[in-house]
């Protein structure tokens, strides 16, 4: 059995969608739900807020997402090619 407690938002629509993982795959499961309205006061914004989860079931936060950002864009600078290389490419291919 796996307890989790998280927060989410209820939209205008009324619809409350629940994402979150876990082990159990191709089971039934019973789900039991409990719906509270927060405070005013327990809304403040905190990364300890789990809302998504990403492909490798590690909670997204804006942090790990600027961080994630960060990441690509310095990959992106050690392995780009500059237009000279590239029109040198295509030259050599032209030659064959």
């Amino acid at each position: 059995m796996e307890t989790k407690k998280l927060r989410s938002h209820i939209g205008v629509d009324g619809i409350l969608h629940i994402q979150t993982p876990t082990d159990f795959k191709d089971t039934s499961v019973e789900v039991v739900v409990v719906v509270q309205p927060l405070d005013k006061t327990d809304l403040a914004p905190c990364d300890d807020t789990v809302l998504q989860y990403n492909a490798w079931r590690k909670p997204t936060t804006k942090k790990s997402i600027q961080e994630a950002i960060a990441k690509m864009q310095q990959l992106r600078r050690e392995v780009a090619l500059d237009k000279t290389s590239i029109r040198e490419m295509l030259e050599e291919g032209r030659r064959f």
